[in-house]
């Protein structure tokens, strides 16, 4: 498989255009913010500890704006998105736990499927009157190990697995692209895309709470994995490219692990329309969010 070569370098001008991005306070958010911003964006720094990002924008040149955003929160996303006026042109959502031990959101669902998927879900379905251009979710190489468990998606009766959530979580980010898609295309003219870094020495991989896997995850950091600035290259260039409503990008190397993005594949459970009408469906009567596509 062959690479782009495609860096930061070659992102065209944003100058005019604002850009939210969940979790920027660190890791690829924070890369993705400060590029976008770079290149004339105005960014929205959609954080949970809004004095670190206000940290984090004070160090980005160009224009940013820090508001409080928690994934975990129903009430935190609606008020989000109660607040907000004017256009979207991206949105990119990129904040994610993955491989915590067994927790809730505040409103019960299970942790990483409560934040990767349905904080997303409810979050992007609230924001897309405002959306005039994409969405950008970025997911995982793990969603090729993940499943979706329609009867327990919240792991109320399975033995709780840290690495089968977070994986069910990224292939649910994946059916939600899918679906998404579909009804724009319906709509209009706006498409949804994911991203994956590949494997990124970041603090993502510090909170599984499982010493065993935090070695491995430390070791495959220093061997295999690429910096933070590498990694967001493909959440840019899903931000930016002309590429096909609902496609996919990654890095183009070894495994899809590190190299310049490029557009990759998908599982075939991630293909699955069927399978993600029906995710999208509980998605909504769980949290009480439907599609909206215009004010």
């Amino acid at each position: 498989m062959t690479t782009s070569g495609w860096t930061q370098a070659d992102l065209p001008g944003f100058e005019g255009r604002t850009v939210v991005i969940t979790g920027a306070n660190s890791g690829l958010g924070q890369v993705t913010a400060r590029e976008l911003a770079r290149v004339g964006a105005r960014v929205v720094l959609a954080v949970r500890d809004v004095t670190r990002g206000r940290k984090v924008a004070d160090r980005i040149a160009g224009e940013t704006e820090v508001r409080p955003l928690d994934l975990a929160d129903l009430a935190s996303i609606r008020q989000f998105a109660e607040d907000w006026t004017g256009p979207i042109d991206v949105l990119v959502n990129n904040a994610g736990i993955m491989m915590v031990p067994q927790g809730r959101t505040r409103d019960g669902f299970e942790l990483q499927f409560g934040t990767n998927h349905l904080g997303h879900f409810a979050l992007t379905n609230l924001l897309l009157p405002h959306i005039t251009d994409r969405v950008v979710t970025v997911a995982s190489q793990a969603h090729r190990r993940g499943t979706i468990a329609l009867d327990d998606l919240n792991w109320n009766t399975r033995k709780y697995s840290p690495s089968g959530a977070y994986a069910q979580s990224k292939l649910a980010n994946l059916l939600f692209t899918l679906e998404l898609q579909r009804r724009l295309t319906e709509t209009g003219s706006r498409r949804a895309v994911s991203a994956h870094p590949g494997w990124a020495a970041t603090n993502l991989q510090s909170h599984s709470g499982n010493p065993v896997a935090h070695l491995v995850m430390q070791i495959g950091n220093r061997i295999i994995a690429q910096d933070a600035n590498t990694g967001a290259l493909p959440t840019l260039f899903a931000a930016s490219q002309d590429i096909p409503p609902a496609g996919y990008v990654g890095p183009g190397g070894y495994k899809e692990y590190r190299g310049h993005p490029i557009l990759v594949g998908r599982s075939d459970e991630a293909n699955d329309a069927e399978l993600a009408a029906e995710l999208w469906d509980i998605s909504e009567q769980l949290t009480k969010v439907e599609f909206r596509a215009s004010a």
